[in-house]
């Protein structure tokens, strides 16, 4: 059993981790957010600590680390925070003595990857990233498929539509200093499933791009990519809407739709058991993902008719 702690424990994401944390066996010890809305601890660790203040949590993991010969340290960090805390907050967990698990994006900036190799080494600890959809029993299947067909180009067509409200905009992930815009805040881990299938970047086009959607095209050494990603519940397929539905996703290659709709309930459990099975993705694996939406983060939007997404905004 490994002793875990856990940076923000009121988000979105973090539910996910404290199920895999107890599905792999482990203990999570201590937790932390500036929100104090954690009650769902109860439901998987409730005789962990909860701190507000990172200070005070600070203290605490320390204080863990130096208690009965560093019996009771915390081996594993576990960062669902703000993206535009990431970086801090792995550095954090090398210097505690522990390793880190971080979701997605690890980072904003590909050069603040080649920082986080070298801490690495200095504290001789391991950083670990959330690529789940390497681990999606549909996609390590079709990446097999394409891998047995060496000699062909493909054509792509990905589409990721999870609707958000008004909040969106006011929150942090609305504000693109802090989230890195939508292609990063939910884009980041399809564009990391195509590198890995696909191979390398060779062109990164911008189509369209505002607060709530985005689209453009990649061409990889095996694939042409069209691309289109949406919080805006207007771009959902009639079907989807009427059924109550808030999420889309299509991945169709060649014309022919790669079924991945369903599998992504335990995918982080999935993460977990292969980063304690002595696996597990680091930084060196997350950036060429980090690469391509930062492209896309600071390229100007150019419609370009026959390369563009069906769904991108003229």
């Amino acid at each position: 059993m490994k002793n875990f702690a856990l940076i923000g424990a009121a988000g979105f994401i973090a539910p996910k981790h404290f199920k895999a944390i107890k599905e792999t066996g482990n203990k999570l010890v201590v937790a932390m957010d500036v929100n104090d809305s954690v009650g769902l601890i109860d439901s998987y660790f409730p005789e962990s600590d909860f701190f507000k203040e990172f200070e005070r949590f600070d203290r605490h993991i320390e204080k863990l680390r130096r208690e009965n010969n560093g019996s009771n340290k915390i081996d594993y960090i576990s960062i669902c925070s703000p993206n535009y805390f990431h970086d801090s907050h792995i550095r954090f967990a090398l210097r505690a003595g522990a390793h880190a698990i971080c979701e997605k994006p690890l980072v904003l900036n590909p050069w603040n990857i080649d920082s986080l190799v070298q801490s690495e080494e200095e504290f001789r600890k391991r950083i670990f990233t959330v690529l789940q959809l390497r681990l999606h029993p549909s996609i390590i299947k079709f990446k097999k498929e394409i891998l047995s067909k060496s000699d062909k180009k493909f054509d792509i067509d990905l589409t990721y539509i999870t609707s958000r409200g008004k909040w969106y905009d006011y929150s942090w992930k609305g504000d693109l200093s802090k989230s890195g815009g939508i292609a990063t805040n939910i884009g980041v881990h399809f564009f990391d499933m195509l590198y890995d299938i696909f191979g390398k970047v060779i062109i990164n086009e911008v189509h369209f791009k505002n607060e709530r959607k985005s689209g453009g095209y990649l061409e990889f050494e095996r694939a042409n990519v069209r691309w289109f990603l949406s919080i805006d519940d207007t771009d959902l397929p009639i079907d989807q809407a009427r059924m109550g539905l808030r999420t889309y996703r299509s991945l169709k290659c060649n014309g022919q739709e790669v079924e991945f709709s369903s599998g992504f309930e335990n995918l982080h459990t999935a993460v977990y058991e292969d980063i304690l099975a002595g696996n597990g993705y680091g930084p060196i694996d997350a950036k060429p993902s980090i690469e391509i939406v930062h492209k896309i983060r600071n390229s100007s939007a150019i419609y370009k008719t026959d390369m563009a997404h069906p769904l991108t905004p003229r």
